[in-house]
């Protein structure tokens, strides 16, 4: 027979593992940009994560990933966020990240100040903003939307955001914007019932739990637009900039990056260079000075 001890030592272990990734999972999410380059440990790179999502499944999609990149390039990887979308704005405008996953409209700011390059997007994608409704509320057109509260993750968020607000703007309707954080939440309070609709893209959709999808319809999709950026600061060697570069568009040419990619529900990354960005450029937009 076995003791107690034995008896109740697989599921204390087991809780203990949860624990543990629980701390791991929050001090890489938490953890504060440098607030300056001299602070950085010389020998790490920090990988910022534009927060479209909340930190906990930020590191769990991207963990997979930064370990592959790792340990093709041979260096070393911290992941990085911020709390909301405009604080990862400031961040970026401020230069705290090495290496840095944007979106389209941020890529286009910040390639001008503080200089990030580019050199990888989503593979045969083209960026969508989409709107979501509740399947209970009898929406069906835009039109429908007239004097409705609309949830969006943050005013520069380039397809969630300013995309769909065109396509209201363009058909004449009026909305009142009610700015949420992040994709998540945006999904979210509309499933809750809390707004009328939603902005987001497909990708963090499809990454959305199902007691949150089930309730909900998508009401737009808009015209396709370069995805996001993974560029580099300025200041990182030109060595390490291609190693990235190289590593990131061979992910989906192995087994364990393709699993890696997978939970981003990315197909793969391609090598990518600043001009990719110039449909994006010709919308004007500028919701975002470059400091």
């Amino acid at each position: 027979m076995r003791s107690n001890s034995n008896r109740h030592s697989a599921p204390t272990k087991g809780l203990f593992q949860t624990i543990l990734s629980a701390l791991v999972i929050w001090t890489f999410a938490t953890a504060p940009a440098f607030a300056d380059a001299d602070q950085r440990p010389s020998d790490t790179i920090v990988f910022g994560v534009v927060p479209q999502q909340s930190s906990s499944k930020l590191i769990r999609s991207w963990s997979p990933v930064m370990a592959k990149v790792s340990a093709l390039t041979g260096l070393k990887i911290r992941f990085a966020t911020a709390p909301n979308i405009p604080e990862f704005e400031k961040r970026l405008a401020a230069g705290d990240y090495d290496l840095a996953y944007m979106n389209p409209y941020h890529f286009t700011v910040f390639n001008q100040s503080p200089g990030y390059k580019a050199i990888a997007h989503a593979k045969d994608k083209r960026i969508k903003g989409i709107l979501v409704v509740s399947k209970s509320d009898g929406i069906n057109t835009l039109k429908d939307l007239e004097g409705k509260d609309v949830a969006f993750p943050a005013p520069a968020a380039f397809a969630a955001t300013l995309l769909t607000q065109a396509a209201l703007k363009n058909q004449g309707v009026t909305f009142t914007p009610h700015y949420v954080g992040s994709h998540d939440s945006s999904y979210l309070a509309v499933s809750d019932g809390l707004f009328s609709a939603g902005g987001g893209i497909v990708r963090t959709l499809n990454a959305a739990p199902d007691t949150t999808t089930k309730n909900l319809d998508v009401l737009l999709k808009t015209k396709g637009y370069t995805p996001h950026a993974v560029a580099t600061h300025p200041s990182m060697s030109e060595d390490a900039r291609l190693r990235l570069q190289e590593a990131f568009v061979m992910l989906s040419e192995t087994p364990e990056g393709s699993q890696a990619l997978e939970k981003l529900k990315i197909k793969g990354f391609q090598s990518a260079q600043d001009a990719d960005w110039d449909d994006v450029r010709e919308l004007n937009i500028s919701v975002i000075s470059p400091k």
